[in-house]
């Protein structure tokens, strides 16, 4: 066995139905559960309902025969996996329910890589993705098969349907299938690509493997103490680790329940909140945008004092853990949210091409702002480059893990390039050799592109380098600090800030903000307003007032359209 993880899963698959008593839940080898995947430990929690959705509760025992069934069809078309072959990548396109986790499971049961589309994606940004992926074969549930069956015969891929409800298969027409034969070396074999949200640049596939999976997720079990007695609400897309990992993956590793909404609805969630049915949801996540909408529908519906006093009572009596990523969270609405339902949202730091790396604590302060200490097997530190003739030294302002961090001395303070490093990251971007190598520092860190300091023992992050950080008249100035800052004045229902191109100052502050119904704001009312709480070359010298401020599923904007929006020049 390579690293512990080869096994015959096919034996004990068999064993378990032949032996009608144990009802699949035949306990694995232990030492192959770290680095295989996920599916190998639905048959250890056989009955118990591993996903509710639109359609129904869903056991592990089910979603594991329908991807073994599906897996069959996939091997039928591109032939059984070997570990001398490199893994074919398989597409799949599915609403948020249990043929997502079918798909998911059945292209790891054959050997594949999965990739997973956005069911919201226009047909070219479909086709991108799989033409960039070099996809074999693309599966669609039964809704989605009018969006991919035209690509896939425009571009010669094999496709495939998929019931949007189970098929009533007995255990004895599963067995009559040919065994298949799980002997993969899983440690390093190629699991999933994910692409970037392309807020900086066309998006990229991120190749992780089995093993930066597992420690992705072992990671986040460990530390947010997940359980089979939890149950999670899911409301985020299933194209971003977020989504993927976060809020599927874990709790599926630990033999929890995920509860699935089709999509986003601000009713919907706060019915799930109040409810006493089981599953009781206990877990929820969640980007800063849906938090905002969630406080919105609040405002409007819960007026009486009554009910607020039920809804923060069953919030804070029901629910154990809300956290807030992949965009920075502002202060008043983490301040707004802890007062209707007291709960502190935890802040954590991730990227598709490190999984989780950073996090508030469980048990203990949560610092707003602030994206916490890093997690169980990471490393960090914050680094800024020194050219060279030939490549490129770092000077290390700051450097820690689970541990602790050290600061090296005269750099107190100092903001840097935050770099990653650890069993999580990421292999490579698919067919982008050239890429993968201008992400890593010649001693193999990671570079996020993200600017973060080091303060008052936890990490904070500043924003993109390349669009966050404006240089203004030699002054570098943190855009997400400053849209904190606005985001607390009584008119500015959103705001995003950029640095807009200046002859004299390089760059100046821009503040795009959508107001408040009702407000109106200036430019010199603005000004006067901001004198009070930022530094003089923070605050913003022009503002633009717009009705929406165009964000993406999950809540990031992408700033360089902003710029070439507004700054066409």
């Amino acid at each position: 066995m390579a690293g512990g993880c080869r096994l015959l899963l096919s034996t004990v698959r068999l064993h378990c139905l032949r032996t009608r008593s144990c009802s699949l839940h035949t306990p694995l080898p232990s030492q192959a559960l770290p680095c295989a995947p996920v599916f190998y430990k639905a048959p250890t929690y056989g009955n118990r309902t591993a996903l509710v959705d639109q359609h129904g509760p869903h056991s592990y025992q089910d979603l594991y025969l329908r991807s073994f069934a599906l897996s069959k069809e996939i091997t039928r078309l591109l032939g059984s996996p070997r570990n001398d072959v490199p893994p074919e990548r398989v597409s799949f396109l599915c609403p948020n329910d249990s043929t997502y986790v079918v798909c998911q499971w059945a292209a790891w049961m054959s050997g594949a890589i999965a990739v997973p589309l956005f069911i919201s994606h226009p047909p070219l940004e479909l086709e991108y993705v799989l033409k960039d992926s070099q996809s074999a074969l693309v599966v669609a549930e039964t809704k989605c098969t009018d969006v991919i069956a035209p690509l896939a015969e425009k571009l010669g891929i094999a496709n495939i349907t998929l019931p949007n409800s189970p098929q009533n298969r007995t255990t004895e027409q599963i067995m009559q299938l040919e065994a298949n034969h799980f002997d993969l070396d899983w440690n390093d074999r190629g699991a999933m690509i994910i692409y970037t949200s392309g807020t900086t640049g066309r998006p990229k596939g991120v190749l992780s493997t089995h093993q930066n999976l597992s420690a992705m997720v072992t990671a986040l079990v460990d530390e947010w103490s997940w359980t089979k007695s939890d149950c999670i609400l899911h409301v985020l897309p299933l194209h971003h680790v977020h989504g993927v990992v976060n809020k599927l993956l874990c709790p599926l590793w630990v033999g929890a329940t995920c509860v699935m909404l089709p999509e986003f609805s601000p009713k919907k969630v706060w019915e799930h909140f109040l409810s006493t049915d089981s599953p009781s949801i206990n877990v929820f996540m969640a980007v800063p945008t849906i938090y905002s909408k969630l406080i919105d529908y609040y405002e409007s519906h819960f007026t009486k004092p009554g009910v607020k006093d039920f809804v923060k009572a069953m919030c804070q009596q029901k629910i154990r853990l809300m956290v807030s990523g992949s965009s920075a969270l502002p202060v008043p609405i983490l301040e707004r949210w802890r007062e209707i339902t007291g709960h502190t949202l935890l802040e954590r730091y991730g990227m598709t091409e490190i999984g989780m790396a950073l996090t508030n604590p469980l048990h203990g302060p949560r610092v707003p702002g602030s994206v916490g200490n890093p997690l169980p097997g990471v490393d960090v530190r914050i680094a800024t480059e020194i050219p060279q003739k030939e490549g490129s030294s770092y000077t290390v302002l700051a450097q820690g893990n689970v541990t602790s961090t050290e600061v090296s001395p005269g750099f107190e303070e100092r903001d840097g390039e935050l770099q990653v490093r650890g069993p999580a990251v990421f292999r490579e971007y698919w067919n982008k050799p050239q890429e993968t190598r201008e992400a890593f520092t010649p001693d193999g860190w990671f570079r996020t592109g993200d600017t973060a300091v080091y303060k008052d023992n936890s990490y904070w992050i500043l924003g993109r380098t390349s669009v966050d950080i404006i240089k203004s008249g030699g002054y570098k100035i943190s855009a997400l600090e400053v849209e904190r800052h606005l985001l607390a004045h009584p008119s500015i229902a959103d705001v995003a800030v950029i640095g807009a191109p200046d002859a004299t100052w390089g760059q100046r502050v821009s503040a795009i903000v959508k107001l408040r119904d009702g407000h109106t704001l200036t430019l010199k009312k603005l000004k006067e307003w901001g004198r009070a709480v930022m530094a003089p070359y923070c605050i913003p010298a022009e503002l633009i007032r717009v009705e929406e401020i165009p964000r993406n599923q999950m809540g990031k904007i992408n700033k360089k359209k902003l710029l070439s929006l507004f700054y066409p020049q």
